[in-house]
């Protein structure tokens, strides 16, 4: 059998936390497939490694240097070496690496932020190869490119391609413990493309897909998935076991224990996924499996995203006109901006965006493009809104689910903006001032977890 685990960030920050990855590497001989962040932060105050990358790009692009930034990027490398015992000159080709990436050409902006920002990663699982070396670990460092993770050309957003699987799957086959660095992959052109930040979860579950591992293992800093945000209830329970759709409906709302777009390729080869903690790698985690046996607890998680914005608009007999909805969408689709939800009536629709796709200059362009082209009877913008999702394959099994929500919000004096539901009923979306989410959130969990 073999295991795909991919360790992130805060696994990686100290010379210490490497050392305790490798113990954990090689504690099971099935772990042969590694895949690495770059080295995240020490401490709360502390900077990641890829965000000096992107101020040393950002920089460079704005006509300066960008030398101090990419050379305390550098430093903490260096530091993580000399803290491991390591020959002092095991940094050098880092120093170079970085450098060379810092003074390459900045012609096209994103590619060239792409480039830098893949540095971490890359460099890290070159690091994480020779400590295992060091060990007597028969380890090899593989580039992406060498391996086949083709992706689209999107800087900062890019796609796997479906011809990658099959590139990828020769992996299995090479000797000892493969590194390999997440968060990126190259375009058909040769240039380097990220996925959307945090895609180290993406690159490991592309692996596990491609290779059909046993299980993919995602080693982070918590025991668990909690049942809702530590930061807004404490000590939330624990799960033990979610769906790819019940973790998909809560990544995609806010917990940021898993990146909501690695599901796909291990939800499609059907290999489970095992959330576990690198400083406790003897807790059982969380295993995210395509059913789960019970469903007797009707909701296994409240999340929450904030930062979410309102298009309204209403028309009489809007239902009667072909086409409208796809005319809207279009609008938007023109704009770049992609739509989170869209509750409706028979005449009035509301379409849900991530505040940060609706820029006021868009906003302005948007509401004028939909007055010409649709000819609504009011529409407005409305900022300031976040998102409550219940979530539970057992909802649709239970009667009062809506019930007991809506009640605790009223209870807590909650008012709902608006509220959405699937047709497969896994989750349940409501639309709330951001200044009630806490209090949304804790009334939401008390109900159904503190009962």
């Amino acid at each position: 059998m073999l295991k795909v685990s991919k360790f992130g960030g805060s696994s990686l920050a100290t010379a210490e936390q490497v050392r305790r990855v490798c113990d954990i590497i090689t504690a099971d001989s099935e772990r042969r497939l590694i895949v690495v962040s770059a080295p995240g932060k020490r401490y709360t105050q502390d900077i990641k490694v890829t965000d000096l990358l992107i101020a040393a790009a950002s920089e460079r692009l704005a006509g300066k240097l960008g030398a101090s930034e990419c050379a305390e990027a550098i430093e903490r490398y260096r530091s993580i070496i000399s803290e491991l015992g390591l020959p002092s000159e095991s940094s050098d080709p880092i120093a170079s690496d970085l450098m060379e990436r810092l003074e390459s050409s900045s012609t096209d902006a994103d590619l060239y932020m792409d480039t830098m920002k893949a540095g971490g990663e890359d460099n890290c699982a070159r690091l994480i190869a020779q400590v295992l070396q060091a060990r007597g670990v028969e380890a090899h460092y593989v580039n992406p490119k060498d391996a086949g993770l083709l992706l689209s050309d999107e800087p900062g957003n890019a796609q796997v391609l479906p011809e990658a699987f099959g590139r990828l799957r020769n992996l299995q086959e090479r000797p000892g413990i493969t590194i390999f660095p997440g968060f990126f992959g190259y375009s058909k052109q040769g240039n380097v493309v990220t996925f959307s930040r945090g895609g180290s979860d993406i690159t490991g579950a592309i692996l596990a897909g491609a290779v059909r591992a046993a299980v993919y293992e995602n080693f982070t800093d918590v025991d668990s998935v909690f049942a809702a945000n530590p930061s807004i209830i404490k000590n939330p329970a624990p799960i033990a076991e979610l769906t790819y759709r019940e973790m998909r409906e809560l990544s995609y709302a806010g917990f940021s224990v898993f990146h909501d777009e690695a599901l796909e390729p291990v939800y499609r080869a059907q290999v489970p996924v095992n959330i576990k903690n690198t400083n406790n790698p003897q807790a059982e985690g969380t295993l995210i499996v395509p059913s789960r046996a019970s469903t007797e607890i009707p909701v296994v998680g409240i999340a929450a995203m904030d930062s979410v914005c309102c298009v309204y608009l209403s028309k009489y007999l809007m239902n009667r006109e072909i086409g409208f909805g796809r005319r809207l969408l279009q609008i938007l689709e023109a704009e770049d901006i992609s739509f989170e939800h869209v509750p409706s009536g028979i005449d009035n629709m509301s379409v849900i965006i991530r505040e940060e796709s609706l820029t006021v200059e868009k906003e302005k362009r948007v509401i004028e493009q939909i007055r010409q082209t649709l000819a609504p009877e009011d529409i407005f913008v409305e900022r300031g809104l976040s998102l409550v999702m219940v979530v539970g394959e057992g909802m649709r099994h239970t009667v009062g689910i809506a019930s007991r929500a809506t009640g605790a919000l009223a209870g807590a004096s909650v008012n709902i903006e608006m509220i959405n539901q699937g047709s497969n009923e896994v989750s349940m979306m409501f639309g709330i001032k951001s200044k009630d989410m806490e209090t949304a959130v804790q009334a939401l969990y008390t109900e159904f977890f503190d009962c």
